[in-house]
C-alpha cells in the first residue's frame, strides 16, 4: 500500500506501524516516515527560511529531533501537528543561532505605518485570489522577527503568550510584530496588485 501525504482513518494503523518501526530503529520505517512528511514539513521550514538550502538544513535537523523524541508522542493528538511544532521550533532555533537578538522589534523605519487599519490578511488574500506562491513570496519578504511571529500566529496557530515564550519576547512585542508584519504584507500586496484599496 502506497501512503499519500494525508493520513486518514484507513491508514492510521499503517502510520502507527511506521512509528513503531522507527522506535525500533528500523531504517525502512524511518525512510517511510521521512518520505511521508517531507513535502509538508519542507513547506513549514521554507516559511521561516530565506532559501531552500537553509530550509532543508532545518528540515534535516527537525527530523533528527523527531526521531529522538518519537517515544514522547502519546497518540492523543494529531501526529502531523506534533511534528509540525517540532519543525517550527527547530526553525526558530535556527533563526536564534544566526542572529544575536532576531526577535527584538524591528525598526519602524523599515516600513511606514498607514493611517488606515490593516485588512485581515485572509480576507485580503481571498479578495485578490492570489496563488500560494505569491503569498509565500510576500511572507518571505518580511524581516526575520516579523516572519517568525506571523508564521507562528497565523499559520501555526500559536497564541501570543506561547509565541512570547518560544521567542523570548513579551506578548506586547509579539502583538506589535504581528501587526507590523500584516502592514508590511499589505504594502507588498498593494505593490503587486493595484486593485487592493
Amino acid at each position: 500500500m502506497r501512503l499519500t501525504n494525508e493520513i486518514n482513518v484507513e491508514n492510521k494503523e499503517h502510520l502507527e506501524a511506521i512509528i513503531k518501526g522507527c522506535l525500533e530503529n528500523k531504517r525502512r520505517s524511518q525512510e517511510e516516515l521521512f518520505q511521508l512528511y517531507y513535502g509538508k514539513m519542507l513547506g513549514v521550514c521554507m516559511r521561516y527560511s530565506n532559501d531552500r538550502d537553509s530550509a532543508e538544513e532545518v528540515l534535516q535537523e527537525g527530523f533528527i529531533k523527531i526521531f529522538e523524541k518519537l517515544e514522547r508522542f502519546d497518540y492523543k493528538g494529531s501526529f502531523e501537528g506534533w511534528i509540525r511544532r517540532i519543525m517550527a521550533n527547530t526553525a526558530i532555533d535556527a533563526i536564534r543561532k544566526n542572529k544575536k537578538n532576531p526577535m527584538l522589534t524591528d525598526k519602524d523605519e523599515d516600513f511606514k505605518l498607514g493611517a488606515e487599519d490593516p485588512m485581515v490578511l485572509k480576507e485580503e488574500l481571498e479578495f485578490v485570489g492570489i496563488k500560494a506562491e505569491i503569498a509565500m513570496e510576500a511572507i518571505n519578504s518580511l524581516s526575520p522577527a516579523y516572519k517568525a511571529v506571523f508564521n507562528l500566529y497565523v499559520l501555526e496557530e500559536y497564541t501570543h503568550k506561547e509565541i512570547a515564550e518560544i521567542l523570548g519576547i513579551s506578548e506586547g512585542t509579539s502583538k506589535s510584530n504581528l501587526s507590523k508584519a500584516k502592514l508590511n504584507l499589505q504594502k507588498v500586496l498593494k505593490e503587486k496588485f493595484t486593485n487592493i484599496d
